[in-house]
């Protein structure tokens, strides 16, 4: 490794939109923000070191021993967050980047990219939650070394940066590539109206943005000439302890994509990733639960986070496995899916793999989300899980429960082993038997909880969760309003027995989404007369939703909460064999 001659930011760019310089495999997808990006300029503005950067020359007839990727110089957070892969042929050595990937890929979008990430209180599916912002620096914001940014970049998009006024004119950051010779800098200054006796730093800043960008040599870098790729590895995970953090899943993810033969192991579980969250109304698993699921469901024997169980032995069997846990897990998300789960009631990702396990343990039969074949079984799961989600099963440090659980499912041939799975646990500290307190604590749960789900959907054994239900308040939340108590004659210093238990456990149930939509704010009592005005459905219905034979008025809410808490009580206490 030896330190080369420093280049300029501008030649560095070049080297990028040429593909001369590429991403190894072994490289994470970009995670910068876009305010990490207005900082990089900022330091280099002010002169501050921005560090070294490690490059590794691969010679021609190397190129295709590996698989590289493109630099990204258009991120956009739904669509595009990961590089491309490219094929390199030819006579002409490249250049990878082993340090500095971040750093150089934060210049390539300032410079001559875009940024989008989703704007707050967008929906996720929106197109206009992702606007394209390019990088912009305000000339006419003197420069203040006291303040946090010294210059103003800000990500801005096109139509936000045309305003002017006495306080604003904003600077493509990218057109300074343009600027062959610093003669251009005045010539646009004067263009602009940006000189005058009150305007000197205008021309200022920008020539120092044309000194950093096109004349001073601030890209230091190493080189590594060498090819035995378990060194390159060994580099590349000691240099890549700084900056954003690498996860240790992400080293383990760079080992597997080293190690696998027939697939682009990075390219696979990425886009697992994304298949398995839009199933139904979406989930958020990540690369960390793809490769715990590999390890899980292709029998290797540690399942721990470690160097030693991503070996070549142990790649090799996950890779010659990979379609299988594939269509396992996307079988098992799909249950979920069924189930009612989604990214805001699926409280611990782990808690699924023994499902995943189990379902490749019986051969990835079809029909296991919807056949009658399967509907016991699907019973048990659905009742297994549901215990492991409301006890945190699988929460925290959960490698030695889902080895404890493989073995178990692993030994168990006719249906999955509900009962033998508890047995077990019992003792440790991942038991999943409740007690007196516990079930307190499941009643203790509010709307907006992410286990609330869970809980009713415990009580609720009968729903088909496919038709889409609500958590719904029985006695609306746009009732309690000290307007409406005051209006119902209730007297202010009991205000409290309603507003402060509007969204506890015994104020809510299942609704089917369409059923939901219709009662909206509907007083209760005039609702359900109107959904089950015959005694036959009226009797159903409080049976199935459990609500007690009670005065059902709004001003006897603090009586069916307490009457309506001790049945659901009693009720999880039979179903959780307390």
């Amino acid at each position: 490794m030896s330190f080369q001659t420093p280049i300029t930011i501008a030649k560095a760019i070049e080297n990028i939109q040429s593909n001369q310089y590429i991403l190894p495999a072994i490289q994470r997808e970009f995670v910068w923000s876009d305010g990490q990006i207005e900082r990089l300029f900022d330091s280099l503005m002010r002169g501050y070191p921005i560090g070294s950067f490690l490059f590794w020359r691969i010679n021609p007839d190397k190129l295709t021993d590996f698989q590289f990727y493109r630099f990204m110089n258009k991120y956009h957070q739904r669509d595009h967050r990961r590089n491309e892969p490219i094929t390199l042929t030819g006579e002409m050595p490249r250049t990878a980047i082993l340090d500095g990937q971040q750093r150089l890929t934060a210049l390539n979008i300032g410079l001559n990219g875009y940024y989008a990430s989703k704007m707050p209180y967008f929906r996720w599916n929106s197109d206009h939650a992702f606007p394209k912002r390019r990088l912009y620096l305000n000339l006419l914001a003197e420069p203040d070394e006291e303040r946090d940014m010294a210059y103003e970049f800000k990500m801005l998009q096109d139509d936000d940066a045309k305003v002017r006024d006495d306080n604003h004119f904003w600077f493509r950051v990218g057109q300074i590539l343009q600027f062959d010779d610093s003669f251009y800098v005045i010539d646009y200054c004067n263009k602009n109206n940006l000189v005058g006796p009150d305007l000197r730093h205008p021309s200022a800043i920008l020539h120092k943005l044309w000194k950093i960008i096109l004349d001073s040599q601030v890209i230091n870098h190493f080189l590594e000439e060498e090819h035995n790729l378990e060194k390159v590895l060994n580099i590349f995970i000691r240099v890549n302890s700084g900056g954003t953090q690498l996860s240790y899943s992400d080293i383990l993810l760079s080992i597997a994509v080293a190690q696998w033969q027939d697939y682009d192991a990075r390219e696979e579980i990425y886009s697992l990733v994304d298949e398995l969250n839009q199933i139904g109304e979406s989930f958020t698993f990540n690369k960390d639960f793809i490769l715990k699921s590999c390890l899980v469901l292709s029998d290797v024997k540690s399942i721990a986070f470690k160097i030693i169980s991503f070996n070549k032995e142990n790649m090799q069997k996950i890779e010659e496995n990979w379609n299988n846990v594939k269509e396992a897990l996307d079988k098992t998300v799909r249950l979920l899916s069924v189930w009612g789960y989604s990214r805001d009631t699926l409280v611990s990702n782990n808690a699924i793999i023994p499902l995943a396990y189990y379902i490749l343990r019986k051969g990835n039969p079809k029909g296991i989300i919807t056949s009658t074949d399967y509907s016991a079984d699907r019973e048990r799961m659905q009742r297994w899980l549901m215990r492991a989600l409301l006890k945190r099963t699988f929460g925290g440090q959960s490698d030695n429960v889902l080895t404890k659980t493989r073995r178990v499912i692993a030994e168990t041939s006719d249906s999955f082993p509900e009962d033998k799975i508890y047995e077990s646990l019992r003792g440790t500290a991942k038991s999943m038997a409740f007690d007196e307190d516990q079930i307190d604590g499941l009643l203790d749960t509010r709307y907006g909880h992410s286990g609330t789900f869970t809980v009713l959907a415990l009580l609720y054994p009968w729903l088909k969760f496919d038709q889409h239900f609500h958590i719904d308040h029985i006695f609306p939340r746009s009732m309690f309003k000290p307007k409406i108590l005051r209006e119902k004659g209730i007297p202010k210093e009991k205000w409290n027995l309603w507003l402060d238990h509007k969204d506890d456990l015994g104020n809510l149930q299942l609704l089917q989404g369409k059923v939901n939509m219709n009662k909206a704010d509907k007083d209760f009592e005039a609702w359900l007369q109107e959904l089950q005005p015959e005694p036959v459905g009226l009797d159903t219905y409080k049976q199935q939703h459990i609500i007690p034979e009670l005065d059902l008025s709004f001003w006897n809410f603090p009586e069916f909460l307490e009457a309506r808490t001790q049945i659901l009580r009693q009720k999880l206490k039979e179903l959780l064999e307390v």
